[in-house]
């Protein structure tokens, strides 16, 4: 069977004698014309007046900030781009006042060939692109606190914009409930005290900071309230396939697009199971979303759904960039438990930047144990309890030495396409 794995797939020997469930994503009707969808959404949005009718409404338009995903996101934004440039240009706004702004929030900065995949040649040649620095104070615009003391620290370049819209795409998110709308402000363009305070420890250990959960989520109501303060003009986002496909489109109010796409995610992605898995093979759906260790974390938190305690996660992702974010592979490489890891980030011992990644990855590790399927070898995937495989098929025959030639195997080839869900938990 073909796992989603790099840009290539990886195909997986399946035991006939195995226990083995395999659950696909739901078949999604692609959009066959994705730039005039989008060209036709722009013009008939929700909760907001038409992009051109905004336009006509401001004094004067001397730039447009457009907010993009940076290249961890499977996104196809050329795409996107190229529908909104076409209106943007088609409405009297000519290239030399559009700035694309890349969400980076604490990520790297964006690579040539990446900036070249996300825009497509074309717009890469005609536009100007900036990446977001979420360390760099002096690019960013401070608003006050939030009504929970967190202070309110935004891109320059987006706030001081004549006219700002946000792109993306809406998916289950690992701990902010659902990607897209408010995320592209926070974290995506916003500073780095404003993104470490709403992902704190004590937030993403809250038992609503989980896949699908968002209403009652403590970091999408502080975000939410920050893009609120800031504000979006216009809102373009997407629902995309395992094959990074369009499938939905929505365009308008913040509030109103997120609230489309998130009722349509619920409807096509998650899966109930009937009980836990013995074992659960689980990855980030390939490229661009496997590129790192730090990244592959929200796959293992999809095995974290499923897999029953004391289970094991078998982890498939390429890491074609190794570790990722320095301070996440210096706890990697700690020696320490995680248990021990996990309770110092709570009680405030280990204080870093991204903290969340390290303080999920632990929580997960602290039911089960974790197999990584990777480019990566057995010394580079740190000492504090991550085991390392060969392959998938090894990693099953070991596992299934430890539970038993009848266990239970849930295989979920397509990352957070699917997710499986328990009515009880």
């Amino acid at each position: 069977m073909k796992f989603d794995y790099g840009e290539e797939g990886l195909e997986i020997g399946i035991d006939p004698s195995w226990n083995v469930t395999i659950i696909h994503p739901k078949e999604q009707v692609v959009i066959k014309n994705p730039v005039q969808k989008i060209m036709n959404s722009i013009e008939n949005p929700i909760g907001c007046l038409p992009l051109n009718d905004i336009i006509k409404k401001k004094k004067e338009i001397n730039r447009v900030c457009i907010v993009v995903n940076d290249a961890t996101r499977p996104v196809p934004s050329h795409i996107i781009l190229e529908g909104l440039i076409k209106k943007l240009n088609e409405y009297g706004i000519q290239d030399d006042k559009i700035l694309i702004l890349f969400a980076t929030g604490l990520h790297r900065q964006s690579r040539e060939e990446e900036i070249i995949r996300i825009l497509g040649k074309d717009l890469r040649s005609r536009l100007k692109v900036i990446d977001h620095d979420a360390t760099d104070k002096d690019s960013q615009k401070y608003f006050g606190d939030t009504s929970d003391n967190i202070p309110i620290y935004i891109n320059k370049h987006y706030c001081e914009s004549d006219l700002k819209i946000l792109t993306g795409y809406v998916e289950p998110h690992f701990f902010l409930g659902f990607s897209g709308g408010r995320k592209s402000i926070v974290p995506g363009i916003a500073g780095e005290e404003t993104i470490q305070a709403n992902h704190s420890a004590e937030n993403i250990a809250s038992p609503y900071a989980r896949f699908g959960i968002y209403k009652k989520n403590p970091m999408h109501k502080i975000s939410m309230e920050i893009s609120k303060l800031i504000g979006a003009d216009f809102v373009m986002n997407v629902c995309i396939n395992e094959n990074h496909e369009i499938t939905q489109v929505a365009s308008g109010d913040l509030e109103a697009v997120h609230e489309q796409l998130v009722n349509y995610q619920f409807t096509t992605v998650f899966k109930e199971i009937a009980e836990p898995y013995d074992i659960v093979i689980c990855g980030n759906g390939g490229y661009p979303l496997d590129l790192n260790l730090y990244q592959a974390v929200k796959s293992m938190a999809i095995g974290e759904l499923a897999v029953k305690k004391n289970g094991t996660i078998i982890s498939v992702n390429e890491l074609s960039d190794g570790i990722g974010h320095d301070n996440f592979k210096q706890l990697i490489y700690s020696g320490k438990t995680p248990k021990t890891i996990y309770n110092q980030i709570l009680n405030k011992e280990i204080i870093i930047p991204d903290q969340w990644e390290i303080q999920v990855l632990t929580r997960i590790m602290m039911k089960a144990e974790i197999y990584i399927v990777s480019k990566l070898t057995k010394d580079e995937i740190g000492n504090i309890g991550l085991k390392y495989a060969n392959s998938v098929e090894e990693a099953i025959e070991v596992s299934l030495n430890k539970h038993g030639n009848e266990a239970k195997i849930l295989i979920l080839p397509n990352g957070p396409q699917i997710l499986p869900f328990q009515q009880n938990n």
